[in-house]
């Protein structure tokens, strides 16, 4: 199979736009982890992951019904592929996350769970048809070290089944979005993003009456913040993620991701006045580069 969207032949206005999006993306799932510490302590893995995709599928829904003034309808082999990445992705990898950070640290997790970025340029690369670049291949490992750093400075330490659960994470993700670089050949971002909102909080329901429960004793700025989860990082986050992603190599885009681990220490120093260790100056920086050298452009003939 061959990419829909050959990033070389677009404008630079669409390169710079694609772009963009995904600073935006970057920058809102970091601040998820900034948000989730205090909201672990109210909210279950399940529960939690409910009411995020919950709040994101109603303003989703708003946004899609602002736009056209009616839902649209998808069908077939479309609204399967959507379906598919709304589950694995959006509900269960946010499970599996939430509850892999119960067990690990946070920056254990992050080694972890950035494995994905790797995974998605090669099964890309593979099932996809982009390739393997250079420059790609070079920045992933770049980048993975430096989230190695981090996670070194993190203080280390949890047990086997928080890794097992990182790792199937990781997975998750890379399943995710290789189905939905597939779908977004027939679908726009938006109502994509809203239809896989909609699919994680159906397999999600069961965690209803639990959800319930806890929301009864959590204090409100917990139920804030997962507000803010819903609305920001996963509502505007993934759309911004499938405009970018319809216009990029899911590869080179996937790669963008490893600037999170950064972006959120830094978000913490601003926020929660956590000052970075040597470790977090070092690795976040060697992050930002992998980055750059995955965004370098290959020469024709090279």
């Amino acid at each position: 199979m061959s990419s829909s969207v050959d990033i070389r032949t677009q404008p630079k206005s669409e390169r710079r736009k694609a772009a963009v999006a995904a600073t935006i993306t970057v920058v809102l799932w970091a601040s998820s982890f900034v948000a989730i510490r205090d909201i672990g302590e109210s909210l279950s893995p399940g529960p939690m992951a409910l009411l995020r995709l919950a709040v994101a599928a109603v303003a989703l829904t708003v946004f899609v019904l602002v736009r056209s003034r009616r839902l649209p309808r998808v069908r077939g082999r479309t609204l399967a592929l959507v379906a598919a990445y709304g589950v694995l992705w959006l509900a269960l990898y946010t499970v599996a996350l939430n509850a892999g950070e119960q067990h690990v640290d946070a920056g254990t997790a992050a080694l972890l769970v950035n494995v994905s970025p790797l995974l998605t340029a090669f099964g890309a690369g593979k099932l996809l048809g982009e390739g393997f670049p250079k420059p790609l291949i070079i920045g992933s490992f770049v980048a993975l070290g430096g989230v190695g750093i981090i996670a070194l400075g993190s203080g280390g330490g949890g047990d086997w089944l928080g890794v097992v659960l990182c790792l199937t994470a990781a997975v998750l993700y890379t399943a995710g979005v290789l189905i939905q670089k597939v779908s977004l050949r027939t679908i726009d971002g938006l109502t994509g993003t809203w239809l896989a909102c909609l699919a994680g909080v159906v397999v999600l329901l069961p965690w209803a009456p639990r959800l319930v429960t806890e929301l009864a004793t959590a204090p409100a700025g917990a139920v804030a913040g997962a507000v803010y989860l819903g609305l920001f990082p996963t509502a505007i986050g993934f759309t911004t993620w499938a405009y970018a992603l319809h216009r990029m190599d899911a590869g080179r885009l996937s790669a963008s991701t490893y600037a999170v681990p950064a972006v959120s220490v830094a978000l913490s120093w601003l926020l929660l006045s956590e000052v970075p260790t040597v470790y977090g100056f070092v690795g976040g920086a060697l992050c930002l580069v992998g980055v750059a050298i995955s965004r370098r452009r290959v020469r024709t003939g090279e």
